[in-house]
């Protein structure tokens, strides 16, 4: 038993995704590769997402609530910047839109150095009060006018028709404006205001979101977003990759008359071109994974990091050595929430479609902790295993538990009242498997599947 211990302490972290890789190779074999390459792409972006939280909670103690917020805001950004522009709309009110946005701005720009000049408070009230009246007016006026333009097809500006790619840079940019201010006015403050604060601005952030339609439809949603891969129909319509297909099933094919072959040589393709585009992402999240961990664990192991980790540890002590305590976690807070942005960029680039109703707490929020915890909080590779555990668990906790109904009447009489209530409430099971995995972690192993290492010593 004692060697088995040993073993496990020494390689848990190897055997665990073994592990979790045989699992997805179940899935693949005896469900669909689709579904299996599915659960990888979400978990490994809901991977990027935890390791943006692990870096602000493992590494500074800083509690985010608001991840969805951010999440949004790389939504967002896919939008403004890959998608192609509405010509109609720019036309009818898109230079007064632009208008009233330079005017709100230097409004505010206009009231702040009044104020920090000490000019007379009801005259600088007097400017700002002015300036908004005036943005306002112009402001209303072309929102009004671009979402009268097609409104079932665009009603909005659309975006400047950049690579899909670049937003994912402006995705985590955003994310990180909002959390330096986010983080400007309340890091200074108690931990719980943090909390606060960072709920509330993502409230915000999705309420605009979902009510200004001129921006990105608000509630109608954004649908044919471009994407950095090929097309499933265009891939079943090139002739090399119909012959990588015919190749592969050569036997079964060959056993069937000509026209039994074409049409199953389509059905072989179209379910090949499925598989071949979800590798394609699954290769692109892989680098931009890799390359997060590298950087962060770079930056965990230097002295700025070793830093960081003692101001997490004692603040007081950090803070009596002349360790600027309130600048670290902002750059902290900077640096987790321009990771969730971008994995929220990659999200709407995989989905292929911005959904503001799509972002609820249970999702961004509470599953994306509970991946942070379980995995283990203060470890990369703990985040990405958590990740992984919870999204498998997340997706399959339906069928599993359709199958366990399905055991359960081999053994009751059919018309049974508790039997039926668990097939009535079968898919509301995924809640009781997430917060059994929570309560047993927290119980077994406070520190997670794979604990911070200093932690352990």
């Amino acid at each position: 038993m004692n060697n088995i211990n040993n073993v496990w302490e020494l390689y848990k972290t190897p055997i665990s995704f073994v592990i979790m890789g045989l699992v997805l190779l179940f899935v693949g074999f005896n469900q669909s590769w689709a579904l299996a390459l599915g659960i990888i792409n979400l978990s490994l972006i809901s991977a990027i997402m935890a390791l943006g939280v692990n870096i602000q909670w493992g590494y500074a103690g800083l509690f985010n609530v608001g991840i969805m917020g951010f999440a949004a805001l790389g939504g967002v950004s896919v939008v403004l910047i890959a998608q192609q522009p509405v010509t109609e709309a720019i036309d009818a009110g898109g230079m007064k839109m632009l208008f009233s946005l330079i005017f709100g701005a230097v409004t505010i720009i206009v009231g702040v150095l009044l104020n920090r000049r000490g000019v007379n408070k009801w005259l600088t009230a007097l400017i700002v009060v002015i300036g908004y009246l005036i943005t306002r007016y112009y402001f209303s006026e072309a929102a009004g006018l671009i979402e009268k333009v097609n409104p079932a097809i665009t009603g909005y500006l659309g975006g400047f028709g950049l690579p899909v790619a670049f937003s994912w840079v402006v995705g985590g940019l955003a994310a990180a404006g909002a959390a330096w201010w986010i983080g400007k006015i309340t890091l200074g403050l108690r931990a719980d205001y943090l909390a606060i604060a960072t709920l509330g601005i993502s409230e915000i952030i999705l309420y605009v979101i979902k009510n200004e339609d001129w921006l990105v439809r608000g509630l109608k949603n954004v649908y044919g977003l471009p994407r950095p891969v090929a097309y499933e129909l265009d891939m079943q319509k090139s002739e090399w990759f119909q012959n990588i297909v015919a190749w592969i099933h050569r036997i079964e094919l060959n056993l069937l008359s000509e026209t039994q072959k074409a049409v199953q040589l389509t059905d072989y393709v179209r379910d090949a071109a499925v598989v071949y585009v979800k590798l394609s992402y699954t290769g692109l999240f892989v680098l931009i994974l890799a390359a997060f961990i590298v950087l962060s664990n770079l930056a965990l192991n230097s002295p700025w990091g070793r830093k960081v980790r003692a101001i997490r540890d004692n603040e007081v002590a950090a803070s009596a050595m002349g360790k600027n305590i309130t600048r670290q976690h902002l750059q902290i807070f900077v640096l987790g929430s321009a990771i969730v942005g971008v994995a929220g960029a990659l999200l709407v680039t995989y989905d292929g479609i911005f959904i503001p109703t799509a972002y609820q707490p249970l999702r961004f929020t509470f599953l994306i902790w509970v991946m942070v915890i379980l995995g283990g909080s203060g470890n990369n590779m703990g985040s990405i295993l958590g990740a992984f555990i919870i999204w498998f668990m997340w997706i399959q906790s339906g069928p599993m538990g359709l199958w366990l109904v399905e055991m359960l009447g081999n053994y009751i009489q059919e018309g049974n009242t508790s039997l039926e209530f668990l097939e009535d409430r079968v898919h509301y099971l995924r809640l009781v498997f997430m917060g059994t995995i929570l309560l047993l972690i927290m119980r077994f192993s406070p520190g997670g599947i794979l604990p911070e290492k200093n932690k352990e010593l």
